[in-house]
């Protein structure tokens, strides 16, 4: 087939190479433009445009989609068999949709119509899912609405965390790819409507949904959500009135009887208190402008006290 790829992240270069090792033409890549980041504000490339440049392959980088007549000239021209979408982060507009003959496949990394949404893996982690996937669909106006493909699950094991999940989850989706373009080129493949009574959303993240709330969520919430949240955004609270991160932790099965909230320095080992009287273990933290630290050691070079508290 002749498609145009829409990726960004690291996550959609397993698709790309894969459309390219199977033979496909890849008569454009579209990415998102190279912007600051980091504390030095250094200009990051994006992983997709990186290998479509080894690849030899044309990358465009629209500011935007819907009123870029240009791009509409071109792919217009291109007359793309298809057009592949795996985390590329942008809405595509209608006239895209309605361009190519076998529509716009997207990649995404759930078992939908489960976690619809910008970070889907990130949140099946984090609600404590025992098994996610990849479902490659047909996009619609809709947010991750339109018809599925194929789906591939894999288990989520109890302490896998979101980056051991990504590459997992970015293989089985570039080898589902091909496995769908074969099977519409072939004819032997039909969308099926998902039942949006069974969907779940899983929005994009933000600092706060990495804050601690041990008055409400239990050790296993806590850890189920940092898992999920690492490495942004993450685990973090206040103590002593300053920002205070949580890299490394587990659940513990101490028998320690904490209030929510509550640290105790006990055997070598940092524990907080959180609901129902569960314990979590705290293995590697850092005061804002400071080192990391273990649990253990933190609690001593702080003197930590007893009575105190993370808020």
């Amino acid at each position: 087939m002749k498609l145009v790829f829409c990726g960004t992240p690291e996550f959609a270069v397993p698709s790309l190479q894969a459309v390219v090792d199977a033979g496909h033409e890849v008569a454009l890549v579209l990415t998102q433009p190279d912007r600051p980041a980091g504390r030095k504000l250094e200009l990051h490339v994006p992983a997709v445009k990186q290998l479509a440049l080894t690849l030899g392959l044309p990358v465009l980088q629209p500011e935007r989609l819907k009123t870029n007549s240009e791009l509409r000239a071109l792919l217009e021209q291109i007359s793309p068999d298809a057009i592949i979408v795996v985390a590329y982060g942008r809405i595509i507009p209608q006239w895209m949709l309605d361009l190519p003959r076998f529509g716009n496949i997207n990649v995404h990394g759930s078992l939908l119509p489960k976690y619809r949404g910008a970070a889907p893996i990130q949140w099946a982690i984090a609600n404590g899912e025992a098994e996610t996937g990849v479902t490659t669909m047909l996009l619609n106006a809709g947010l991750d609405t339109g018809d599925t493909l194929l789906s591939h699950s894999i288990p989520i094991g109890p302490d896998t965390t979101s980056p051991q999940l990504y590459p997992q989850l970015s293989q089985i989706g570039a080898n589902l790819l091909i496995q769908t373009l074969s099977g519409l080129e072939l004819k032997t493949l039909h969308p099926i409507p998902q039942d949006s009574s069974k969907a779940t959303l899983a929005p994009i993240l933000t600092r706060e949904d990495g804050r601690l709330d041990l008055l409400h969520r239990t050790a296993l919430e806590t850890y189920n959500r940092w898992r999920g949240f690492t490495p942004w955004p993450g685990a973090h609270a206040l103590f002593r009135d300053k920002r205070f991160l949580i890299h490394r932790m587990h659940l513990s099965f101490s028998t320690l009887c904490l209030a929510q909230y509550k640290l105790q320095l006990s055997t070598d080992s940092l524990f907080v208190g959180a609901a129902q009287n569960t314990v979590l273990a705290l293995d590697e933290v850092q005061m804002e402008g400071k080192p990391r630290l273990t649990g253990a050691q933190f609690a001593r070079d702080f003197q930590l006290r007893p009575g105190e508290h993370l808020e």
